[in-house]
């Protein structure tokens, strides 16, 4: 095992056009997440948040053998000692998913290798997830005894059902890409030297789209799987309105009128 001098690994954010990277990369470790990676995270997503040039962000790990492999176990010795060690650990996790799942933009996941515990719950926080058939899915919480927060628990079971994430849960066992795909865990399952091409094609079209159209529909999704006494009805319509309103919605219609594509810039 590493020892806790060594170099932790690093948060990449970089703009490719409309679309943002966010690259974890920690690759010795197979993509492990440290402490300071998540502050890392928390300042990409920010920072797209703020960009108006980007459209949507793609979220995968460096090199090939994992997306993320969970947290940097190498770590809990000196971050994860005890429940007030480990509370302050969750505090700066939870900052940096909260941010990932604010971000009103689409958000894709391109997963290649192992995406396991906490790696998988930054999956999670995608709207889309793409894996190649190489990749290897799981929760070994239970091999570690450690527990999960509302926040990573709440995604796995609005994506597989309750009694899905038990079984992911109690058994800790890896599953196949095809596996996750047949359980709802990934959106599309593609051979890795297609994972670029299926990846583009998605942020190709979301590029194309109407930001205003896209946020209006993450956001009222979300609403959506929130119990009805927490449904933001007033978000929901202002959402609804800023839609009719803008110049885009115009766009939208004298572009189809005239059989040509429509140039969308969010207002």
């Amino acid at each position: 095992m590493a020892q806790d001098t060594d170099i932790p690994g690093t948060i990449r954010a970089e703009a490719d056009g409309p679309v943002g990277r966010v690259i974890i990369d920690n690759a010795r470790r197979r993509n492990a997440i440290s402490l300071e990676m998540w502050a890392g995270i928390e300042d990409a997503f920010t920072r797209f948040a703020a960009d108006s040039t980007i459209r949507c962000v793609v979220m995968t790990g460096a090199g090939d053998r994992a997306f993320a492999s969970g947290a940097d176990i190498s770590q809990f010795r000196r971050n994860r000692s005890n429940s007030a060690a480990a509370a302050e650990y969750a505090r700066i996790s939870t900052a940096a998913r909260r941010t990932m799942l604010a971000f009103e933009k689409p958000l894709i996941a391109r997963i290649r290798g192992f995406c396991m515990g906490g790696g998988l719950g930054i999956a999670l926080a995608a709207d889309l997830r793409i894996a190649s058939e190489d990749s290897v899915f799981g929760v070994p919480a239970a091999r570690l005894s450690i527990a999960y927060d509302r926040v990573n628990l709440g995604n796995l079971v609005a994506l597989v059902g309750p009694s899905r994430a038990k079984e992911i849960l109690l058994t800790a066992r890896r599953y196949t890409a095809t596996e996750a795909l047949a359980m709802g865990l990934v959106n599309t399952c593609v051979p890795a030297d297609e994972l670029d091409a299926a990846v583009a094609d998605v942020t190709d079209r979301i590029a194309e789209n109407a930001p205003l159209s896209m946020r209006a529909s993450k956001l009222t999704i979300n609403e959506l799987l929130k119990d009805d006494d927490a449904f933001d009805t007033a978000l929901v319509d202002e959402l609804t309105r800023a839609c009719f309103d803008s110049r885009d919605y115009q766009e939208g219609q004298e572009a189809f009128m005239n059989k040509r594509k429509p140039v969308f810039e969010g207002r």
